[in-house]
């Protein structure tokens, strides 16, 4: 028997139910805010705080603004929390199109937010060895800064690994925006092309290092804007219902 592919469960002759206008209004909600949290956490507090090469000036940074630093890992955790949601959300409005698919992309993205979530016990082994707790009086001064500058780069490294999965779950789920004909094309294909950019770019500076260096954040950007664009798409206009006679919604 042949059957449209928008004609999954929890849809009807292929139309978009309430649960799916509900969840992409969720899904626009959370693209926006955690954006903003990221900024305020990534550029505002460790963007000025951690200083490469520079382990001295960045352990007298963190104890500065020690309280500053907790806040912004306390808004990570907050941002890791939200993105289940994220990810519940965009599984709601999509699985319509192809259940297993957006199973596939579910499982890319919950993997990619459980490592970023372990991550920051990178940045809190950094301000234990900061704290000055008695038992790190065996440690000189020197030594402290080494302690501290190894964790965050362990940090640094975790957030390498989860962008690499955060990459490729996006672009699975961006494909099947493409296919659902929910939003414009133009923003799923982009979706397509800015997530792939994120995971291989960062697979080739796990590789060579030094290019992170030289291209800092500028092959996240794409991402950036695919995210808050869809986000405000989602929030402003909402779902687009397809059409029945869109190439994209043959039979199968």
């Amino acid at each position: 028997m042949q059957t449209n592919e928008l004609n999954g469960p929890g849809t009807a002759n292929g139309r978009i139910e309430p649960a799916q206008y509900t969840a992409a209004r969720v899904v626009g909600f959370l693209y926006v805010a955690q954006m903003v949290l990221a900024i305020f956490g990534d550029s505002f507090v460790r963007g000025r705080m951690i200083v490469r090469g520079d382990a001295a000036q960045t352990a007298a940074n963190i104890v500065g603004a020690e309280r500053l630093f907790r806040f912004s890992l306390a808004t990570d955790l907050i941002i890791y929390a939200t993105v289940i949601v994220l990810v519940w959300g965009l599984y709601v409005i999509l699985k319509p199109v192809r259940r297993d698919v957006a199973l596939l992309a579910v499982f890319l993205r919950l993997v990619e937010n459980a490592i970023l979530a372990s991550t920051i016990l990178g940045a809190f082994g950094a301000l234990a060895f900061l704290s000055g707790a008695e038992y790190l009086r065996a440690f000189d001064q020197k030594q402290l800064e080494a302690f501290v500058s190894v964790s965050l780069r362990v940090y640094g490294a975790g957030f390498s690994i989860g962008f690499v999965f955060l990459g490729f779950g996006s672009a699975v789920f961006s494909y099947l925006w493409w296919k659902s004909r929910y939003i414009p094309s133009f923003i799923a294909v982009w979706g397509i092309f800015s997530s792939l950019l994120l995971s291989l770019v960062t697979l080739v500076i796990i590789v060579i290092p030094g290019l992170g260096a030289s291209l800092g954040l500028t092959y996240m950007m794409p991402m950036g804007l695919y995210e808050v664009g869809l986000g405000l798409w989602l929030l402003i206009r909402g779902l687009k219902e397809p059409s029945a006679s869109s190439p994209r919604l043959t039979s199968r």
